[in-house]
């Protein structure tokens, strides 16, 4: 299968993902992932990217769609893949079909996490990160034993900027506004797969089985 797997941010796009990985052995393609990897390696398109991406800026969707057909030539994406937070534009949808074409190959199901955006706010914003080793924590799901401290080191723990609630509901709202056509490019084409994102990772899950099997 190659799927694309779409949600705002706190959505639980990762969770669903790793299970995805372990009962299809699909890998999870980031965007954000594949330019850090295309960076360090050195590639054409990684020299291309670096001075953009260091200077913080956008990267152009002609260099993204392209790290993006690269990484999906390599072997372990030959069984399928799981597009993670990409496409997000009616171009970048439209370049990757033409891609995925290109190699004989196509979207079978676009994948929708639907949270309320409050329920976003309040998952982003209870977010903690340690500085030191990176692990995240949530002040009510998944909170530290030591208020305020990683379990792992000791190390008191931060909330990134853009999971502050002002940042975090911008951040969803830019989301809704960029994808909904995205959404409706996949409807239109019977590709669509909206699931219900409220609820225990398990049930979701199970959800998102049931609308790969049909």
């Amino acid at each position: 299968m190659n799927l694309v797997l779409m949600g705002p941010p706190g959505a639980g796009k990762g969770t669903q993902a790793k299970k995805l990985y372990a009962d299809y052995r699909l890998p999870q393609i980031s965007t954000g992932d594949i330019l850090r990897e295309a960076v360090a390696a050195g590639t054409l398109l990684g020299k291309k990217a670096k001075p953009l991406m260091e200077a913080g800026k956008l990267v152009p969707d002609e260099l993204i769609i392209g790290i993006v057909e690269q990484r999906l030539q390599k072997a372990d994406c030959l069984g399928g893949f799981v597009l993670d937070g990409f496409p997000r534009t009616i171009p970048q949808a439209e370049a990757l079909d033409q891609a995925l074409e290109r190699a004989s190959r196509r979207i079978d199901a676009a994948v929708s996490l639907e949270v309320p955006i409050e329920l976003l706010i309040e998952r982003q914003s209870g977010r903690r990160s340690c500085p030191s080793c990176g692990t995240i924590y949530h002040v009510v799901y998944s909170p530290p034993k030591q208020q305020g401290q990683c379990d792992k080191d000791g190390a008191p723990l931060v909330q990134r900027e853009d999971d502050k609630p002002k940042s975090a509901r911008a951040r969803q709202e830019v989301y809704a506004k960029q994808t909904a056509p995205v959404k409706a490019y996949y409807e239109k084409r019977g590709l669509l797969r909206t699931i219900d994102g409220v609820g225990s990772p398990e049930r979701i899950y199970s959800e998102i089985r049931l609308a790969l099997g049909k």
